[in-house]
């Protein structure tokens, strides 16, 4: 960890306590706060330790990673994402990137490790395909339909990371899957 990392998670710590926390849920919840700079994260990120480590050893087995946008997978830098958004053409009812969720399943199948930090309609579609991931992180930011499509996650029993506020963005959805990543367990 370069020394800027190290001095940045030892300020979030003594600011917030997160020694309490499962290994995999505290690496999550680090580095999203880490990669926002808000402390809020800590109450309001809904993540379940068991689909974690599911996910933690499906990334381990080469699980494919399937982001929403090109922004979400441009911060995954260690690990190649499957990403269709550029390609995808919108239509009646369908966005572009619900039209590229349904490519990349096409693509993937089911055991993906799906991250969604942009777009709320790609989450439902994830929800709606019936994907069957390793793991969800629904963590779409905006005013319209972001709170909706991370409480249909919750509501659909899918193992899934997720927040409770209309947060979220990019930044935190790559943040949480390279949690997963970089963490030893």
């Amino acid at each position: 960890m370069h020394p800027i990392e190290q001095e940045s998670y030892a300020i979030l710590r003594s600011r917030v306590d997160t020694s309490g926390l499962p290994p995999l849920t505290r690496a999550v919840v680090e580095r999203v706060v880490h990669s926002s700079a808000d402390l809020a994260y800590v109450e309001e990120l809904v993540t379940d330790e068991q689909a974690l480590r599911s996910a933690w050893a499906a990334l381990r087995a080469g699980a494919p990673i399937v982001a929403d946008v090109q922004m979400v997978a441009a911060g995954i830098t260690t690990r190649e994402v499957v990403c269709h958004v550029r390609e995808a053409q919108a239509s009646e009812g369908l966005t572009r990137s619900a039209a590229a969720v349904r490519t990349a399943y096409e693509q993937v199948g089911p055991g993906a490790v799906w991250v969604v930090g942009n777009a709320p309609t790609a989450l439902f579609e994830v929800i709606a395909l019936g994907v069957a991931p390793a793991l969800v992180i629904g963590l779409p930011v905006g005013f319209v339909g972001a709170v909706e499509s991370k409480a249909a996650l919750r509501e659909s029993g899918l193992p899934q990371v997720s927040n409770t506020s209309e947060k979220g963005g990019s930044a935190v959805a790559a943040a949480a899957l390279n949690a997963l990543l970089y963490e030893e367990v």
